[in-house]
């Protein structure tokens, strides 16, 4: 089946199979946060990015193959609820942002800064630091070599925005410089977001938007 990114809580997971990795995105939680379930297809290692809720499903799609790491791409608490959990059942390693880590009461293992690689058996991705939704959220850039990039924004970039930043005009500019300048401007309209929560989007379909959210300040 076509990969369409939509789930719901409660829902099946939608599968966006590359030739090198395969990307499993369900949606847990109150708040509707995505998870994503990552699987190198060369080794079988998987690294999940969010343990946001609902541990048993997290573990589920997890299956028995485990997962060698968890990546949490900033300190809010809708995105590491189940993170204890899930890191106790598979003793997976954990990394966050550098200027995030110390919000997150699960210990982090791998303190990420911006331009680390983080791999997932042979798959690397890189780490970029987003600032103002917070002080260390980072999205991670699978630059596929058989097609476009794809890239895991958490709560930095949406369909229609940027992350919330509360009306804080430093945050906002802020984050919308790193986001032009550490996205927009180096990846191509085909990059594939995969957001926090919600569906999914193209750097391409948001490009046109840049100015318009630069005029409204969120």
């Amino acid at each position: 089946m076509t990969y369409s990114g939509t789930v719901r809580v409660g829902g099946p997971a939608d599968v966006h199979e590359l030739k090198d990795l395969m990307i499993s995105k369900v949606a847990v939680g109150p708040m509707d946060n995505n998870a994503y379930l990552l699987r190198c297809r060369a080794t079988g290692e998987q690294l999940l990015i969010d343990a946001a809720s609902d541990p048993q499903t997290l573990l589920t799609l997890i299956g028995d193959d485990g997962i060698a790491s968890v990546v949490t791409t900033h300190r809010h608490g809708d995105h590491w609820q189940a993170l204890a959990e899930v890191v106790a059942a598979t003793g997976a390693r954990t990394y966050a942002g550098a200027y995030d880590a110390e919000g997150i009461p699960v210990g982090t293992d791998e303190l990420v800064e911006d331009g680390d690689v983080i791999r997932v058996g042979e798959v690397e991705l890189t780490a970029r630091h987003l600032v103002g939704h917070t002080p260390g959220s980072i999205a991670l850039i699978y630059d596929d070599p058989h097609g476009h990039p794809h890239v895991f924004t958490g709560d930095c970039l949406f369909p229609g925005g940027v992350g919330n930043t509360w009306k804080d005009p430093e945050a906002f500019a802020s984050l919308i410089h790193d986001v032009e300048t550490k996205l927009f401007d180096v990846l191509p309209d085909e990059t594939w977001v995969y957001p926090g929560h919600g569906r999914d989007t193209t750097l391409g379909d948001e490009r046109p938007k840049l100015p318009e959210w630069r005029e409204r300040g969120w």
